[in-house]
């Protein structure tokens, strides 16, 4: 389980890091919203600060999901319960928790969830 803790720290880095580049990125985005102007229906720039804006708070949004993804999966791995699919209560293949280390099902549960 120590290569799993690994991996997951890793991926809880990577996440961070992520977040803080968007967070920043998203920052960015707002001020620079704030120096145009406000009539964004009739500024031809308006609308792409806009979509920009929507774009980078998505990220953001999807970010602090896979971040909350990798702490439950340091909660299953202090409560035994990681590597375990969630649904079907099998092993979850090495491979996936390699490639995915916050992966709460095994990739049969996972294909058929779509």
């Amino acid at each position: 389980m120590d290569g799993a803790r690994a991996l997951l720290e890793m991926d809880r880095q990577q996440a961070l890091l992520r977040l803080a580049a968007l967070t920043g990125d998203f920052n960015e985005v707002v001020a620079a919203s704030r120096d145009s102007n406000a009539d964004d229906e009739h500024d031809p720039e308006g609308a792409t600060i806009a979509f920009e804006r929507s774009q980078v708070a998505a990220l953001v949004l999807q970010a602090q999901g896979h971040l909350a993804e990798v702490e439950a999966a340091f909660q299953r791995l202090e409560g035994g319960t990681y590597g375990i699919c969630e649904r079907c209560a099998q092993p979850i293949a090495e491979a996936r928790l390699e490639a995915r280390p916050a992966a709460h099902t095994c990739i049969r549960c996972a294909s058929a969830a779509r």
